[in-house]
């Protein structure tokens, strides 16, 4: 199973296999043209209450990582989730976030999820 994480705002490239879009808002700036999606997979993302919490804050990444894991138990997370693995085992596939820092992002967190389990 291979998942990377990457920008949206980067460029599409031929080695990122299928493309999803994991973030529960659109993107700022970005076209549906230029994202290059296969997918918007919005129903994996955290909880508005979850985020707006989180606020990307370095300091709350570890309990942010463990309430998210929590939320991807919930049926409908769950399924998309076994959605997400399921196209990781038939190809490559990125997880496309807006974050600015991927190594605190919730794609990160699905993509160790994705490849540990």
């Amino acid at each position: 199973m291979t998942v990377r994480v990457a920008r949206i705002y980067d460029e599409p490239s031929p080695s990122d296999g299928t493309r999803v879009l994991v973030d529960r808002l659109w993107p700022r700036g970005v076209s549906k043209a230029r994202a290059a999606l296969d997918e918007w997979c919005r129903d994996v993302a955290p909880s508005t209450e979850l985020r707006t919490w989180y606020a990307h804050d370095p300091a709350k990444f570890a309990e942010f990582t463990r309430r998210y894991h929590t939320e991807l138990t919930d049926p409908e997370r769950a399924a998309a989730l076994a959605h997400l693995a399921a196209l990781a085992t038939a190809d490559q596939v990125t997880l496309l976030t807006a974050t600015k820092q991927l190594s605190l992002s919730a794609a990160t967190v699905l993509s160790d999820e994705l490849t540990t389990h």
